[in-house]
């Protein structure tokens, strides 16, 4: 049995992927056997009581009060490990919180493991002084992060290059892909209502997402060619879904018949909405890669998914088979691949299996929990860099 101290940006009920994956995997820990303590920011809201996990709501957002009790709760921590969700805007200071990594840094002798779910923000010429003013200080704060940690855990494989570039040279880099954080519900006669009233008949098409600036300007350039040329339905599940699905119809009212979107749902009601999917697109501007927990969501209710390939796709996505595929750049060749999908009852149903096994085998979140309780096969005092 481990004792695991969790430091994170944010903690249900706060929003967010760090947020949900964080419980996911404190959860699993426990029912792994292992003791968890959460240490996350304060939130105005209640949180419902997470049967053996002892959550810590710290004052402010990671300032000096939060630090001294930290200090107080991982002294002496010699047996125990200390975990942390790292992305640069979760610890406040408008993602340029320096003394927090200084302050993890000085405790670089106990046993750190990071997980980097973001690095830092890129540095461009073509960008504003500001942007790549923010690239430096993060830049600086996940070289510090990196350092402090004797075992690095990162979401996607393209962030392994750059922390070594920042100072993690001489460590073990592992990739631990995210795991999908809604579970499997197959309540089939409720998916099969869903299908009923938002398919009509027809095949139903989802996408599941945050909806943010980038993902909504990238689903505007083919929604309304995909869904003019068949006569399929497409439902927008997750947060922001019924605003984007109201910008979208007021420029394109021909579309409010096939276009559906709902409330944010539970966990339990998302899978049966995912379940009654016949197809799932879900494109993504730098490509499909495995910090993508939307994407994860479809391949663990295997569904068939349709998505884009980028710069930031790990290779296994296309070795597998287990997606259809199209470059980042050409959103439009999302049309006529989905008309095809949609009319090929045996191919998606191909997809779907491949996506499942997939899932099964490479990202399921036991793999996470396997990796995470077997660091101490891995840590070697050498590798702290002083």
């Amino acid at each position: 049995m481990h004792h695991w101290q969790i430091i994170t940006g944010e903690y249900p009920p706060q929003p967010g992927g760090v947020s949900d994956y964080t419980r996911l995997v404190a959860r699993a820990l426990v029912n792994a056997g292992d003791e968890v303590e959460v240490w996350a920011p304060e939130w105005d809201q209640c949180e419902e009581p997470e049967p053996n996990i002892r959550i810590h709501r710290l004052p402010g957002h990671f300032g000096p009060r939060a630090l001294t009790i930290l200090d107080r709760a991982i002294e002496g921590a010699d047996h125990q490990r200390v975990l942390v969700q790292y992305v640069p805007h979760g610890f406040g200071l408008n993602a340029m919180n320096l003394p927090f990594c200084y302050w993890l840094y000085a405790r670089r002798r106990l046993n750190i493991t990071v997980m980097f779910h973001e690095v830092a923000f890129q540095r461009r010429t073509v960008q504003p002084i500001r942007h790549n003013l923010l690239g430096e200080i993060t830049s600086l704060m996940a070289m510090l992060v990196v350092r402090s940690a004797q075992r690095v855990f990162v979401s996607s494989l393209a962030w392994e290059a750059m922390l070594r570039a920042l100072g993690g040279g001489r460590k073990r880099i592992d990739w631990l892909p995210v795991p999908s954080n809604v579970p499997v519900v197959n309540d089939f006669s409720a998916i099969a209502a869903i299908k009923a009233k938002y398919g009509a008949g027809a095949r139903l098409v989802g996408h599941f997402g945050t909806y943010g600036p980038k993902i909504c300007a990238y689903l505007e350039a083919f929604l309304p060619q995909l869904l003019t040329a068949e006569g399929h339905s497409l439902i927008l599940l997750g947060r922001g879904s019924v605003s984007f699905r109201g910008e979208l119809v007021h420029r394109y009212p021909g579309l409010a018949t096939k276009l559906h979107a709902t409330e944010e749902l539970s966990a339990e009601d998302l899978s049966r909405h995912l379940g009654a999917c016949d197809l799932m697109i879900q494109p993504y501007p730098d490509g499909i890669s495995a910090r993508r927990t939307s994407a994860m969501a479809a391949l663990a209710h295997g569904r068939a998914m349709l998505t884009t390939r980028g710069h930031l796709t790990e290779s296994l996505w296309i070795e597998s088979g287990a997606v259809a595929t199209v470059p980042a750049e050409n959103a439009a060749a999302l049309v006529p691949l989905a008309c095809r999908l949609l009319s090929n009852s045996s191919e998606r149903e191909r997809l779907g299996r491949s996506a499942a096994a997939l899932y099964r085998d490479r990202f399921d979140v036991r793999h996470t929990i396997n990796a995470l309780r077997t660091t101490d096969a891995y840590c070697d005092s050498k590798l702290v860099q002083p």
